[in-house]
């Protein structure tokens, strides 16, 4: 279900955007991330950084396309999120004992402590990546493409990315004890 909620204002932002064009794409988007902010506050009485993040960015980028009449704008929002999540997981290499990954998967599966570090340089790799991506796709094909491939395109690789890492992951996990009744 988080999943689904977490995706929200990117899946009204096709629909607006194949009904209305990219302007009330923007609007839809801007909009839908106020109330995706707005909900989860009142269900849990907190904010969550990425959505608090991706309201600003979307308010910013999606601001001046609109009071600049320009879409390059919007279609650099996915992009300097990437990077700055790239960023953001590289760094926590740095800062503290964990990293950012074993901060978020430590309490729900147990890896060697080597292990943990690689995982974050991944993600960080994996989040520049997608930002190159975005760029490429912005600059060599037409609007309705990008579109596309934000929904699609960015959503499908990061499926095959966590499928590929938790193949990678399942053999470093430790096996949890199993209890097993005997019978006489």
């Amino acid at each position: 279900m988080k999943l689904l909620y977490d995706f929200f204002p990117i899946l009204l932002f096709f629909i607006a955007y194949k009904l209305y064009g990219i302007y009330a794409a923007t609007v839809v988007a801007i909009a839908a991330s106020f109330v995706q902010v707005g909900g989860f506050w009142l269900k849990h009485r907190r904010f969550e950084n990425m959505h608090l993040i991706t309201l600003a960015l979307l308010v910013v980028f999606g601001g001046l396309t609109l009071f600049l009449q320009d879409e390059a704008f919007i279609k650099w929002k996915p992009t300097v999120i990437n990077w700055l999540f790239g960023l953001v997981f590289l760094g926590s290499q740095l800062i503290g004992k964990k990293t950012l990954v074993e901060r978020m998967l430590g309490a729900s599966i147990e890896l060697p402590a080597s292990l943990w570090p690689r995982i974050n340089l991944a993600w960080s790799a994996f989040f520049i990546f997608l930002g190159f991506a975005n760029m490429y796709v912005m600059y060599n094909f037409d609007t309705d493409t990008w579109v596309n491939f934000k929904l699609f395109g960015l959503t499908g690789l990061t499926l095959v990315f966590v499928l590929g890492q938790g193949l990678y992951l399942v053999r470093y996990m430790k096996n949890q004890p199993t209890t097993e009744t005997k019978r006489d």
